[in-house]
């Protein structure tokens, strides 16, 4: 089945309710599924005038939730793990190039993981998730469905990479090659890090943050028709700015505003050097 006709079998299947499903939507979506995983199809993808929203990709993954019934992982040991028949657990060849070191990780079949990416328990990616090739990540990380991850990218300990499965045609979050993403911070609803930035532990954007630019004097935030990006080479790090209202200011209340500090340079780029040692 091509590409082209597993679109136009998926947007098909999509009008349907669980219980109306035809019976070849198992293995539709068993085909849909195996694409994903070898990174044949993806829910968002990369283009001259930016990224762009495959909505047909998301659809066939909720299509998989309503065909899919619950059931009993068979190697669950005493936990009993259950889930939808059809997302299953990812299972991974020597040839293929992955680590996934021992210790309660997890990946969903229709996760793509590309080659030497490395996988320090427990962490979970989810289905829909696109990991290209050397990325790292750390213990307990957090890929969520859909979203769309570099080459090279290091996800520290305790990090949160949101989703977006829904709605149908909301930009994933992205996050492009050779960026770092800080222990404990979380990227959310949309966002996109663009190349080679530097996200500081602790640091969380989402689609109503407000990021400011302090060398170039300007705010950065979503709107209702782009997400909130992240410079090229941009260094943030956790801020705050005054609340507003006469008892915000009596009080000396705060709310969160990412600070973006620096452009990375040669400095930066030596300081970061050791993430290559990690990833060997």
């Amino acid at each position: 089945m091509t590409t082209d006709e597993l679109r136009d079998e998926i947007e098909m299947l999509f009008k349907f309710g669980a219980e109306e499903l035809p019976d070849s939507a198992a293995e539709t979506f068993a085909v849909f599924r195996n694409a994903l995983s070898s990174g044949a199809v993806r829910a968002a993808s990369p283009s001259i005038e930016g990224w762009q929203t495959n909505a047909w990709v998301k659809k066939g993954i909720l299509i998989g939730f309503r065909v899919g019934h619950s059931e009993c992982t068979a190697d669950a040991g005493p936990l009993g793990f259950v889930d939808k028949h059809t997302l299953p657990i990812r299972r991974f060849d020597d040839n293929e190039g992955v680590r996934v070191v021992p210790g309660g990780s997890s990946i969903r079949e229709g996760a793509y993981i590309g080659r030497d990416v490395v996988c320090m328990p427990p962490m979970y990616v989810n289905i829909g998730a696109y990991i290209d090739d050397g990325t790292l990540i750390d213990s307990h990380a957090l890929v969520g469905s859909c979203a769309q991850i570099g080459k090279k990218v290091h996800i520290s300990a305790a990090a949160q990479i949101g989703g977006v499965l829904e709605p149908i045609g909301a930009l994933p979050v992205i996050v492009e090659d050779n960026v770092l993403i800080g222990g404990n911070s979380g990227i959310y609803e949309g966002t996109i890090v663009s190349h080679e930035a530097v996200i500081a532990a602790g640091t969380v954007l989402t689609g109503s943050t407000r990021v400011y630019d302090v060398l170039n004097e300007r705010v950065l935030r979503a709107t209702a028709d782009e997400p909130l990006v992240i410079p090229p080479r941009a260094v943030v790090v956790p801020g705050s700015r005054p609340a507003a209202g006469a008892y915000a200011a009596k009080l000396g209340l705060q709310v969160s505003s990412p600070l973006i500090v620096k452009y990375r340079d040669e400095s930066t780029d030596a300081a970061t050097a050791i993430e290559e040692a990690l990833r060997s």
